[in-house]
């Protein structure tokens, strides 16, 4: 801008016929007002180019904060559970549900050494109820129909043209073909008239993909999930459960016994990777640690149990301490496919008894297995 006036006065002189000493208005206007009137355009220009740069940058902020927003909002999904069946070694003729839970949060053992189901091999293991001499068929069918049981009063509520997503899970050492005779037999003779229409999700995976794309949904998802008679029963448990989730957009036929947040997968074996997924999965709700009342254990493998075990010390959660701990690893054995399952119905029956937030840590016990991170909540606290 300091060669403005200059650049003035060669313009007047070369352009101009009359000497420079007959022009002194002319000279003031090269030299003062056309820099200035120069420099005012470039302001302008400027000033322009600025406002449209901010305006793209607020547009950008906008579009990622609406992003964030959405993704956060997808991310607080959950699903209403509303109904249980559960079925461990804790659960006989003459102790039922009530009985089940109550020696659960007791702390009963039920993983002693015993004659294996097929094998007849002496194993510490847990079992459900019944003649371990008995047909395993028989046995298999016995708690099938009583799982689908649990399930068929409340279903009674539905509409008959409401389809059930279902997500079937055995682990066993019984062929296929004699799973599927059984499977068919007990719901054949359990009533239930919603029509079935199976997922290829499986484990905790088809809760996190359902919630992305299923959460408007009119179909409830049904859970049935049983490990009977493992080919190595070694620290294993029997169990079979069932479970019926519904959407909160859709939904409401039936009275909510918990709601199932979102579940976050552990992303490696370290303690830093299990805090982060802790702390993410209630983000979800969202949820303090230190709101949360009973934690649960169910299906930790070796690699991740000394990360587990540092998480639950960590004084910036506080999970341990005045929290109720349950190791159902301990009390029951492993589970396998179905540990996340029990875990859920468990937690979801105590929060059914006048308990607050859950949190659960489950696996499937193997060396490749995800670790899960989930919460439950009561009703009341996902309404807030």
């Amino acid at each position: 801008m300091l060669l403005s006036p200059l650049l003035g006065l060669f313009a007047l002189l070369v352009f101009s016929s009359e000497p420079l000493r007959h022009q002194p208005t002319e000279i003031l206007g090269a030299t003062l007002v056309v820099p200035l009137l120069g420099l005012c355009i470039v302001c302008v220009v400027r000033g322009l180019h600025y406002v449209g740069q901010q305006h793209t940058a607020d547009g950008w902020d906008d579009a990622r904060a609406n992003d964030l927003a959405h993704r956060i909002r997808r991310g607080q999904r959950y699903q209403q559970l509303l109904a249980i069946g559960l079925y461990t070694g804790l659960r006989t003729d003459q102790a039922g549900a009530e009985a089940q839970l109550d020696a659960i949060l007791n702390g009963t053992k039920v993983l002693k050494a015993q004659p294996s189901r097929l094998g007849k091999s002496t194993v510490r293991h847990s079992r459900l109820s019944g003649d371990v001499n008995e047909d395993p068929e028989r046995a298999l069918l016995c708690v099938m129909k009583r799982v689908l049981m649990d399930l068929a009063c409340p279903l009674s509520q539905v509409s008959d043209d409401v389809p059930l997503a279902l997500l079937l899970e055995f682990d066993s050492q019984l062929q296929s073909n004699q799973l599927h005779r059984v499977w068919q037999r007990a719901w054949l003779e359990s009533g239930i008239r919603q029509p079935l229409v199976p997922i290829a999700w499986s484990g905790l995976d088809a809760v996190d993909q359902w919630l992305d794309q299923r959460s408007d949904d009119q179909a409830l998802l049904l859970v049935v999930a049983v490990q009977f008679a493992p080919e190595r029963p070694e620290g294993t448990a029997e169990a079979a459960v069932g479970l019926l989730l519904g959407n909160p957009v859709t939904q409401t036929s039936l009275p909510l016994i918990a709601n199932l947040h979102r579940p976050e997968q552990v992303r490696g074996d370290t303690a830093d990777a299990v805090l982060h997924a802790v702390r993410q999965a209630l983000n979800w709700v969202p949820l303090e640690a230190n709101a949360v009342e009973h934690v649960w254990q169910v299906g930790i493998g070796q690699k991740h149990k000394m990360a587990v075990t540092s998480v639950l010390n960590d004084p910036m959660l506080q999970l341990d301490g005045s929290r109720q701990l349950h190791n159902l690893d301990g009390l029951l054995g492993h589970p396998c496919r179905a540990a996340a399952w029990v875990a859920i119905a468990a937690a979801a029956q105590t929060i059914q008894h006048g308990a607050g937030p859950q949190f659960i840590f489950s696996g499937e016990s193997s060396a490749k297995a995800a670790l899960w991170g989930t919460v439950l909540t009561p009703v009341s606290v996902t309404s807030k």
